[in-house]
């Protein structure tokens, strides 16, 4: 497996193995030359778009304050201690999707978004713990990090960010242009800008066992069937009327007992699940469309990639599409297994595409989810 300059010139399975949810690894030129991938005006529009999710954190005169976007106006430059901090930044700038995957290592299941955090002179969040790991690439400017592992995560009350009542930093490092520094999850850190500076955030997703429970019970509800309706034939009189009877909690919970589960079950709900874009992701659909003929010839031609804001994923013969999944014969199983892994198709994958999966395409970029390569 080959080294990565990205990963300090570690094989993606020597970081997996090493650091990947267990300690710290500060990466010097993990990219070398590293430019930002916008600049700090389009960085502030792309803050006021409504579609976008954004905050701004101040810390003025020893208070600490959050707002939520969009922003038609940010504080003075020349003021020091203000953060912004944009989420998603993939889906918007395609330079930012491409530097996302080249974090692919760690499967797309778990793969989150690469959120920019612009700072003036001062400007951070506070000590915290973040729920997940996270790769901070510095993209400009200079950002002193201290962390540490500290056990007590505990929060300090009042305050409108989550902000650690007793930090006890164990390193520190000031990071420049390319450097990358990666924290496994709930290790203590704080950033803090040295003049202006910009800051590239890969998260990946970790939902509570609580989420999921809850929202696979509400998967489940869709297929269960239990037929019949309650009765009690055999009632009996009782002088306690407002007394729920053991006749009665015996057949309902003979009932509930038949909901079951496999692991099929699971499959379906984790890929719909996993897939499914966030409440505040729309896509845009092609305007004027082209006929189904026309797509795909330009398709067989051209090839097709799927939207930065499309989440494919695959297991066995289904495959999962922005919350949806159907199953795939064998024959079609590998086309489609080759887009999601590899997020686009060339023209030479595309000339064998059975109709059905040429079909998908097509319904698929009629609704924003892939387009033609350009």
């Amino acid at each position: 497996m080959k080294k990565l300059t990205l990963l300090g010139d570690l094989t993606p399975a020597q970081f997996l193995r090493d650091y990947w949810h267990k300690k710290p690894l500060l990466i010097r030129q993990a990219i070398p030359n590293f430019n930002p991938l916008l600049s700090r005006e389009d960085f502030f529009s792309l803050a006021a778009n409504d579609e976008v999710e954004s905050r701004l954190v101040t810390h003025f005169d020893r208070r600490w304050s959050l707002e939520h976007g969009p922003f038609s106006e940010l504080p003075s430059l020349a003021k020091k201690n203000w953060t912004l901090l944009v989420q998603g930044v993939n889906l918007h700038v395609e330079a930012a999707d491409k530097l996302m995957r080249q974090f692919s290592f760690i499967p797309e299941a778990r793969l989150d978004d690469l959120m920019i955090s612009y700072a003036t002179d001062r400007g951070g969040v506070g000590p915290h713990f973040d729920s997940y790991d996270v790769f901070l690439l510095q993209a400009y400017g200079k950002r002193q990090w201290r962390i540490g592992a500290q056990q007590d995560l505990t929060l300090k009350d009042g305050m409108p960010l989550k902000i650690l009542k007793h930090f006890t930093p164990e390193k520190e490092f000031v990071l420049e242009p390319g450097d990358m520094l990666y924290l496994p999850p709930q290790y203590a850190h704080d950033g803090i800008a040295l003049g202006e500076c910009m800051t590239y955030s890969v998260g990946f997703r970790a939902p509570s066992y609580q989420e999921i429970g809850e929202a696979f019970l509400q998967f489940m509800a869709e297929s269960i069937e239990l037929p019949g309706r309650y009765a009690d034939p055999d009632l009996a009189y009782s002088t306690h009327p407002a007394e729920i009877s053991k006749a009665m909690l015996d057949r309902v919970q003979k009932q509930l007992q038949k909901i079951a589960f496999t692991r099929e079950d699971i499959t379906i709900f984790l890929g719909e699940y996993l897939s499914e874009p966030k409440p505040n992701i729309f896509f845009d659909a092609p305007s004027p469309a082209l006929s189904f003929s026309r797509f795909t010839i330009k398709a067989k031609k051209l090839g097709i990639a799927l939207d930065a804001k499309t989440r494919m994923l695959h297991r066995g013969k289904r495959i999962f599409i922005n919350g949806e999944s159907f199953d795939v014969d064998r024959k079609d199983r590998q086309a489609l297994v080759d887009l999601a892994n590899d997020r686009q198709l060339f023209s030479k994958q595309i000339v064998t595409a059975s109709q059905d999966v040429l079909e998908a395409f097509y319904e698929w970029y009629r609704a924003g989810w892939l387009a033609v390569s350009e």
